[in-house]
């Protein structure tokens, strides 16, 4: 088998086990949140979602950007992973009590007195998962994206089983944070069980200094990267209540699940894959400019068909008490569809070992969002959403900018390998809103919405013989008649 040949055949197995894995995983948090989100209440998940931007600083902080380091570093021995593990370890415990002794000051910011002891039992959590940083660049760096799937798909089953037993028995919140922390023990246990590496007692800490000049701008940028998808907690939390914070937390992590999804299928090749093809400008030009198709393809019928089909999935999976989230949620899928496309420009910018235009554009996005706002709150949420989406969606012409610059991808041959499917999957949903708006049973309505709006959509692939959807189907037929070599 040629190496372009096995490099395509790699692709095409991560993004299919990618897709596989992603979309159990979604069905378990569909499930999960179903049962959650008629347990408890918008309050519930607005205490936990005011701790969730402090959570995740702090675990971009004791990762440190050493996964994608690790990642693309040309070799990689064990004195690599070793020194990784053991400095994310030390990191992580050490912001942990930093935390600890931070936690009443969070609380009295949010002018929740609740949160001390949440916060101090939440934060837990990035510790164990700072355990398990080095195995998941091995898996990541192996492109073993059936062993990460598994893991995933075991924890999430462990926590959410974890999770709805203690809301049914009236532990509201607690619940939601236990959920959490029983996820990424069982996860870093798993990465563990599935990678043949192990850490040793020898503390040398070289390999962190080689790789820091290049980690160190990705700890920078997914600092950056969390405060922007968490403004709005921090910003209702602050400015209204913990109900608005759970209304917007409920849709945004509707919308998440397909976002998810859809990013999830190219999380675990892009940037491995990308980085192989790295010394051929034209090939990584070529592979980039198919991915960039194929993510269209399946993000934008996926995300804006999840925003018309929003007030039936509220309804009738977790009651009218949550009517509040839909239009938040379809606000939020509007960007969704487009922030797959944002992150795979990023994994090539990535890959080029382009560190520091990554860090200073995430950066520069920040800046922006959070001034936009906060500007904007005093008008309402939904003013501050419709801020917040056209930024994000413009911003997709400056990560492009810099790709070009790396690749020479021009503007038009990309909105070329874009628009079609966005066009395309608007107009199928637009007439799917429209022929079925006047069905009054809720769940006829739902169902045909679903039905009409995949009809629609690929017959119109047919129709205008899209070459990645005869890929996609082809791979799959070849996927059921023979295992690949």
């Amino acid at each position: 088998m040629s190496e372009n040949q096995s490099l395509k055949e790699k692709t095409a197995k991560g993004l299919f086990w990618g897709g596989f894995s992603n979309g159990i995983q979604q069905l378990l948090n569909l499930l999960f949140g179903i049962f959650l989100a008629r347990l408890l209440t918008p309050s519930d998940y607005g205490m936990v979602g005011m701790l969730a931007i402090f959570s995740l600083i702090a675990s971009s902080i004791q990762e440190s950007g050493f996964t994608a380091a690790l990642v693309n570093k040309k070799e990689v021995t064990h004195n690599d992973y070793n020194a990784v593990f053991w400095f994310n370890a030390a990191i992580s415990l050490s912001l942990y009590l930093l935390l600890f002794l931070c936690a009443p000051l969070i609380a009295d910011f949010y002018d929740t007195p609740e949160l001390t002891p949440l916060a101090r039992y939440s934060f837990i959590g990035f510790f164990i998962a700072s355990l398990g940083i080095s195995h998941s660049a091995y898996l990541l760096r192996n492109l073993m994206v059936k062993q990460r799937a598994l893991s995933s798909v075991i924890g999430l089953t462990v926590s959410g089983l974890t999770g709805v037993t203690l809301a049914y028995f009236g532990f509201s919140y607690w619940g939601i944070a236990t959920q959490s922390i029983v996820y990424v023990t069982i996860n870093t246990a798993c990465y563990w069980h599935f990678t043949r590496w192990r850490p040793s007692l020898q503390f040398n800490f070289t390999p962190i200094k080689e790789m820091f000049g290049f980690s160190g701008k990705l700890l920078v940028t997914n600092v950056f990267n969390h405060i922007n998808n968490n403004l709005f907690s921090v910003i209702l939390g602050k400015f209204y209540s913990e109900k608005e914070v759970g209304y917007y937390n409920q849709a945004n992590k509707w919308c998440g699940m397909g976002q998810l999804f859809i990013s999830g299928m190219i999380n675990g090749v892009a940037q491995p894959v990308l980085t192989k093809v790295s010394d051929d400008l034209e090939r990584q030009k070529r592979v980039f400019r198919k991915m960039l198709r194929f993510t269209a393809f399946v993000s934008f019928p996926a995300m804006l068909g999840l925003g018309i089909v929003s007030e039936e999935l509220i309804i009738i999976t977790i009651t009218d008490k949550w009517y509040s989230s839909i239009l938040i949620m379809q606000i939020l899928c509007i960007s969704g569809a487009f922030a797959p496309i944002a992150y795979l420009y990023q994994q090539l910018i990535i890959s080029k070992g382009k560190s520091r235009i990554y860090m200073w554009n995430t950066i520069a996005l920040g800046i922006i969002l959070l001034s936009s706002v906060l500007l904007a709150h005093s008008y309402g949420i939904f003013t501050m959403l419709t801020v917040y989406v056209s930024i994000n969606i413009l911003w997709i012409l400056t990560w492009h900018f810099f790709v070009q610059q790396e690749i020479g991808l021009k503007l038009h041959h990309a909105l070329a390998d874009i628009l079609p499917y966005a066009v395309i999957a608007a107009t199928v949903m637009v007439i799917t809103y429209y022929s079925t708006r006047s069905i009054e049973n809720i769940y006829l309505r739902l169902a045909s919405k679903i039905v009409l709006a995949a009809a629609l959509y690929v017959a119109a692939m047919w129709g205008s013989r899209s070459v990645t959807f005869k890929e996609s189907i082809q791979y799959f037929i070849k996927k059921k008649t023979h295992e690949p070599k």
